[in-house]
């Protein structure tokens, strides 16, 4: 297995994949914190879905990472394009054929690919999380949101969780995505399928079906990227979450096992 993280890792590092997906996730990141601050006091709201989030608000202990948990959804649907992108090519270049040549075993191809892919995910989250953090601490001064308590063991803290929860929900996407790529086979579908799903599909559905947010895999993420929100605990979006990729994670390694490797 050691030997396929190491080859998967080696595709992962390429610079025509690292630097603009990171490029990426920083980019939107700092998006999403720098409207957070520069429309403090906007009447259309400066948070998500037109939220309006005060400077008192901003100036608790997890006020540090506010921004960077909005963000959170939006690095978890990067993480699922590479996952996919990632675990479908090899059907579609036919390099699976070739990996099966010097490793027979189809269980450890797959979780090498999966622990290195992980690994990008954090190294997502985590350059995602310096930048968010770094953002708010330089834009805090002009939009009056006091840093005081962002420096004390609760914002230490809170860091800590927004930073643990951001990287569950960001495998988490990925695995989703790792999952459309065992079924589909194909790169541009399942990513696109993803993405339709997570971004549109879900939001229609939460808006005309009553409670359907609590239900749907992707706002399950999301809750547990934010660490739980007023009408859904993290307990539950985590469990509800786990089963959705427990059960899709058994049938994609199943065909995986048995299905011939040519698309």
């Amino acid at each position: 297995m050691i030997k396929v993280l190491r080859a998967e890792a080696r595709k992962l590092r390429r610079p025509t994949l690292a630097l603009p997906t990171l490029a990426a996730a920083m980019g939107l990141t700092a998006l999403t914190t720098s409207l957070l601050y520069l429309l403090i006091d906007s009447p259309s709201g400066n948070g998500r879905e037109g939220i309006r989030v005060s400077a008192k608000q901003l100036s608790l202990p997890d006020g540090v990472v506010y921004s960077f948990q909005s963000a959170a959804t939006l690095l978890g649907v990067i993480a699922l394009c590479v996952f996919a992108a990632q675990t479908a090519q090899e059907y579609t270049y036919g390099t699976l054929r070739n990996l099966l040549l010097r490793e027979p075993s189809r269980m450890k191809i797959l979780l090498g690919k999966y622990v290195a892919m992980s690994i990008f995910a954090f190294l997502i989250v985590l350059t995602s999380a310096a930048i968010s953090i770094g953002l708010s601490f330089a834009l805090a001064s002009d939009a009056k949101v006091s840093t005081v308590l962002w420096t004390s063991l609760d914002g230490k803290s809170a860091i800590v969780h927004a930073l643990a929860n951001a990287l569950l929900a960001t495998i988490g996407f990925g695995t989703l995505g790792m999952i459309l790529g065992l079924l589909l086979r194909s790169p541009i579908t399942a990513i696109s399928i993803g993405v339709i799903w997570l971004l549109i599909v879900e939001n229609l559905l939460s808006a005309v079906v009553k409670n359907a947010d609590k239900w749907l895999p992707g706002m399950q993420l999301g809750v547990v990227a934010m660490g739980g929100s007023l009408s859904n605990a993290y307990s539950r979006a985590l469990g509800v979450a786990g089963i959705y990729i427990l059960i899709g994670a058994v049938l994609a390694a199943v065909l995986f096992k048995r299905r011939d490797v040519a698309n």
